[in-house]
């Protein structure tokens, strides 16, 4: 079975970086589109970056020129890059994985994938 598994949240200085990372086991094909969201405290979940197989990225317009998302195909996992963070920045952030292609014998699957969240508190 494919599960999420995140690191690398924390609390940090205004200023200051973080970067998350997401990785995965299981026999994987094929993954369309990485990336992460984030739901500050008592506001709706929203798209941070995303990246797709053909390595098109998109941002939040708060984010555009202080975060970077890459990967690391061979390995599944997906990485957030945070630089000078502010303290709107703070919120549970949620990698996730889109139609995900993997095996699990005898069949093949394609799923959609959560990670389980890791809360990034910057403070002012």
């Amino acid at each position: 079975q494919v599960q999420l598994v995140e690191s690398g949240g924390g609390l940090v200085q205004a200023g200051g970086s973080l970067r998350l990372s997401c990785g995965t086991s299981g026999s994987i094909l094929s993954i369309h589109s990485m990336g992460w969201y984030r739901q500050p405290p008592g506001k709706q979940r929203e798209l941070v970056a995303a990246l797709t197989e053909s390595d098109n990225t998109n941002y939040a317009d708060s984010v555009k020129g202080r975060f970077t998302i890459s990967r690391d195909n061979a390995n599944n996992t997906v990485y957030l890059q945070m630089n000078r963070l502010k303290s709107e920045d703070t919120a549970v952030y949620y990698c996730y994985f889109d139609r995900v292609t993997y095996y699990s014998g005898p069949y093949f699957y394609s799923k959609d994938f959560w990670g389980q969240g890791t809360h990034v508190t910057v403070s002012s």
